[in-house]
């Protein structure tokens, strides 16, 4: 190996491992808030990705309908639980935007000329179609049972995560896509040549993360979800729902996926099972962090993304059994140095 050769490998492990430095805070975040190891992370990324090529190859995504009917299901029952309490399903208007959404989502997906849209344009429908999914996930799966124990939600996780794949196979099929380059322009650095891409990929993941910092530091919102984090309980007797706390959590998480899915689209072909692993990745940057430091999770998925990339070059066949083998001295050290508490019942 030589300089040039370890400087392109470097920029393949920043690249990659700034997309798994955004999956790791994201599941950083749901499981601090809502104690959920939210394994369907990497359906967002995968979503994200396989809609924006969707809109550029003109056609309009299934994706639409799964929204709708998400959004149909969730104010039925809404409605039954208003109902229940006070003896009226006379919907308030909150309701009716969240049902008419989708439904005006679709008749624009199929009357504009998507192929023809500006890149921003076909972004934009892009976050308009997955975020909302994100708290329609918390709302139908997680709020229902979110008092469970941790291994209740786990399993439920990895259900959700099953169920989007067989999903994702049938609106997106089983070929892969790639997207558009956001620029063609590339930059000489030394030996090697940095592509524009790569730019992108950074600065959107910087710029993210810094916004969530001011996010978490600057707003009532972002305090309220510190709050829920560090002491449920408290949070709750202080006025914070955790019901808000738990959709908060999944819009970012949703939005730091979707994110990821249209930054690395244009870098490798996406398939509708790809997120898995991409997220595993990212686990394994927060599983670094302790499941509760988010600096130390970035530097951990930053750490993840270098060593696939030296792997890739040094023993291809195994990249994958060493990026994954790493997790193992991080849980026996954390294992050996944590003090274990059992969760309350």
């Amino acid at each position: 190996m030589n300089l040039q050769i370890a400087m392109f490998l470097g920029q393949d492990g920043i690249t990659n491992g700034a997309v798994y430095a955004l999956l790791a805070l994201s599941i950083l975040l749901v499981f601090t808030v809502t104690r959920v190891l939210f394994i369907p992370q990497g359906e967002f990324v995968t979503f994200g990705a396989l809609t924006m090529a969707t809109l550029q190859a003109g056609h309009a995504t299934g994706l639409v309908w799964l929204l709708a009917g998400m959004a149909v299901v969730e104010a039925t029952i809404d409605l039954l639980e208003r109902f229940r309490r006070q003896g009226s399903i006379r919907p308030p208007a909150r309701l009716l935007i969240k049902l008419i959404y989708p439904f005006i989502l679709a008749l624009v997906l199929y009357t504009l000329p998507l192929a023809s849209l500006s890149m921003p344009l076909q972004a934009a429908l892009t976050f308009a179609l997955v975020v909302p999914l994100g708290p329609l996930f918390y709302r139908l799966f997680y709020q229902p049972i979110a008092t469970a124990p941790v291994l209740v939600l786990l399993i439920v996780s990895i259900a959700v995560h099953v169920a989007m794949v067989g999903i994702g196979l049938l609106i997106f099929g089983p070929g892969g896509a790639k997207t558009l380059p956001f620029s063609d322009a590339s930059f000489p650095l030394g030996p090697i040549t940095l592509n524009s891409q790569t730019l992108w990929v950074i600065a959107a993941s910087l710029g993210l993360i810094v916004a969530l910092y001011q996010f978490f530091e600057r707003t009532v919102y972002g305090k309220a979800l510190r709050a829920t984090a560090i002491n449920r309980v408290g949070a709750r007797l202080m006025g914070i729902s955790p019901i808000f706390a738990g959709k908060a959590s999944f819009f970012l998480a949703a939005f730091i996926g979707t994110l990821s899915g249209i930054l690395i689209a244009p870098i490798t072909t996406i398939y509708y099972d790809s997120g898995f692993i991409i997220s595993l990745k990212g686990f394994i940057g927060s599983i670094i962090g302790g499941l509760v430091s988010y600096p130390v999770a970035a530097l951990g998925a930053l750490l993840v993304g270098m060593i696939e990339a030296f792997s890739a070059f040094w023993a291809s066949t195994y990249k994958e059994v060493i990026v994954f083998t790493l997790i193992i001295p991080f849980l026996l050290w954390r294992s050996l140095t944590v003090r274990h508490v059992e969760e309350e019942e």
